[in-house]
């Protein structure tokens, strides 16, 4: 029996292999159920106390050298294939496609609106969102009690003395529009897109970041009715050919008369119900006729000159567009939403 074992050491000393069936064949014929090892281990019982030390140790020993062996050839295999991958690569293989991205759906919904108004001639302009006073509220026409200058609805940055040593987070881009007014003069006809905050507390229907679209028309003659062509021309571009539109009576403190822009959205659906509130009609903007004093601040001569402007935000219209239920999903930067909107062109 010592001889056996001495001769199985020598096998598993020139033992090689080529595969990885090879070595499961090896392991298989010493160290499976059916193996040498498992046989001599059997045999064991019967040999000599005399001799049982000696052939103990030494079947140890070819337990020992038939695991590490299969170790060996193992990690032999694996190099081998490393190192054919690396030295001879398959170049006739498609490589690997790059995964790619696409437009927010807020930029998607943006691009949208301002080709729309492109088409009709307006230009884009933008500006800082950090603001002083003068251009976010006070040449607005904003008087000192108007409850936008309240820190419940603005993030203040400095307190000043003047308007221009004021200075907060923009509530709206209509501060670009005045410095438009400010820097050239009629005809102007520009929109203004952009990122905006408010002190608003975050949940479904509202955040305290958004971005809006403003425009503004200012030029000879300029009447209200000029106003609801040009919002009836994109509602249509944007919501249908067939889109309704009204204009319900509003307050702004820069625009007289003031007013709200529906469109009539329908009631065929649970979902219309919500979100019209039964009436089939959903607010989209505010607009009216820049008042005269916002003129006069920006050195416009309102005597001479009219204009209009509206304001938008581009959530409310993505929400509907995409089916979007939570305001706060275009803020997560989840891919899982993202991913989506891939499709998207």
């Amino acid at each position: 029996m010592l001889d056996k074992v001495q001769s199985l050491l020598e096998e598993i000393s020139n033992a090689k292999a080529d595969s990885e069936e090879q070595i499961e064949a090896f392991r298989i014929r010493f160290l499976g159920q059916k193996g040498h090892l498992k046989s001599l281990f059997s045999e064991f019982k019967n040999v000599p106390s005399e001799h049982r030390k000696e052939l103990g140790q030494k079947l140890n020993e070819l337990r020992d050298r038939a695991k590490s062996k299969v170790d060996d050839l193992k990690s032999n295999i694996s190099s081998h294939k490393v190192k054919d991958t690396d030295e001879q690569p398959d170049l006739s293989r498609p490589g690997a496609p790059a995964d790619y991205g696409s437009r927010h759906p807020i930029s998607l919904v943006r691009n949208e609106i301002i080709d729309i108004f492109s088409r009709i001639g307006f230009t884009v302009s933008r500006g800082p969102e950090i603001e002083d006073d003068w251009h976010n509220f006070t040449a607005l026409n904003f008087p000192p009690e108007h409850p936008a200058r309240d820190m419940q609805d603005t993030f203040f940055v400095r307190n000043g003395d003047t308007p221009h040593d004021q200075i907060a987070l923009r509530t709206h881009t209509s501060s670009v529009q005045v410095r438009v007014m400010e820097g050239g003069t009629p005809p102007i006809r520009t929109i203004s897109p952009g990122r905006v905050f408010r002190n608003e507390a975050i949940s479904a229907r509202s955040h305290c970041i958004f971005h809006q679209v403003e425009g503004l028309y200012i030029d000879e003659n300029v009447s209200f009715a000029d106003m609801k062509q040009a919002l009836l021309y994109f509602a249509r571009e944007f919501f249908g050919e067939k889109t309704e539109i009204r204009l319900r009576p509003s307050y702004f403190p820069f625009t007289e008369p003031s007013a709200e822009m529906d469109v009539y959205w329908g009631l065929e659906t649970e979902t219309d119900h919500r979100i019209t509130k039964g009436t089939g009609w959903l607010e989209i903007l505010g607009c009216g006729m820049v008042d005269p004093n916002v003129l006069e601040n920006c050195g416009i001569d309102s005597k001479k000159y009219s204009g209009y402007a509206f304001g938008m935000g581009v959530e409310r219209p993505a929400m509907l567009k995409y089916g979007i239920s939570d305001i706060r999903m275009f803020f997560e930067n989840d891919v899982r939403f993202l991913d989506q909107f891939k499709t998207v062109v």
